[in-house]
């Protein structure tokens, strides 16, 4: 794996509902049986063809992209070129791997790198994803929403997946990490201040290739195969189960996930 800073290996350690970075070489095994992470390529597509002028010029960028399936299936649906970016290295090679296989090659770049040293070179953009990575990756909202904005052109679309505690629901309702998540308001106030129009607000978060209890399966089948493997971190893998559990509950009854379509000003 890439060496990158212990700050980062924290922040994404934190946006995984994960509790300490020991698990961070485990996350491929773990997450084999997935191939869609979070974002729904579907919704994201649809977005960028709905507000983005679409041509043969058209740049997207998909930070901490995983394994690429919004840029591959974007890609393919609208002829775009897409950039993405990941730190985990089997990540980006299941991502060549699926642009060769889905014929998009040759609009697709994936490229191995940590985000946070990469907004401050990518820039030009048409459209940014940022899709169910968390925002304190990125150092919190405010300069995440200022990060992404530098990628972009003027009036170039930014794209978040997010999940956010409705104003009825307490924090300390949240079952786990419940401090990584803001209020709607808290998130509405800061698009205006920071200069970005809030054109629509879409729903659909996806759970992945697999449903919320194929996938939790999928996950816990997979730590108990690492128990197997390296009884010496049962407790480890124990806890992570057990975190992802939450998060599950989490949202399906108490954040609400949605992608921000958001236009730079």
């Amino acid at each position: 794996m890439k060496s990158i800073a212990r700050e980062t290996k924290e922040k994404l350690v934190r946006s995984l509902s994960w509790e300490t970075t020991e698990l961070l070489p485990f996350l491929p095994y773990l997450l084999q049986d997935f191939w869609e992470l979070g974002s729904d390529p579907v919704v994201m597509a649809e977005m960028i063809s709905k507000y983005v002028g679409i041509s043969g010029e058209t740049r997207l960028l998909d930070l901490a992209c995983g394994k690429g399936a919004v840029a591959v299936k974007t890609a393919q649906k609208l002829r775009i070129r897409v950039k993405g970016i990941d730190l985990i290295p089997e990540f980006i090679d299941y991502a060549v791997h699926k642009a060769k296989e889905f014929a998009v090659d040759d609009l697709c770049e994936f490229v191995l790198d940590d985000i946070n040293e990469a907004v401050r070179t990518e820039n030009g953009y048409d459209c940014v994803v940022f899709g169910a990575v968390g925002p304190d990756v990125l150092g919190g909202p405010a300069e995440t929403l200022n990060k992404l904005k530098s990628t972009v052109k003027p009036n170039g679309l930014i794209l978040i997946e997010e999940g956010y505690i409705p104003d009825d629901v307490k924090r300390d309702d949240i079952r786990y990490n419940r401090d990584a998540y803001f209020f709607e308001h808290h998130w509405l106030a800061l698009f205006e201040e920071m200069g970005l129009d809030l054109i629509e607000t879409a729903s659909g978060h996806n759970e992945g290739n697999l449903d919320k209890d194929s996938g939790l399966a999928a996950i816990t089948a997979r730590a108990n195969e690492l128990i197997e493997k390296h009884p010496d971190k049962k407790a480890l893998f124990e806890g992570y189960i057990r975190n992802q559990q939450k998060e599950y509950d989490d949202i399906g009854s108490r954040l609400v996930c949605v992608t921000w379509v958001l236009r730079k000003i």
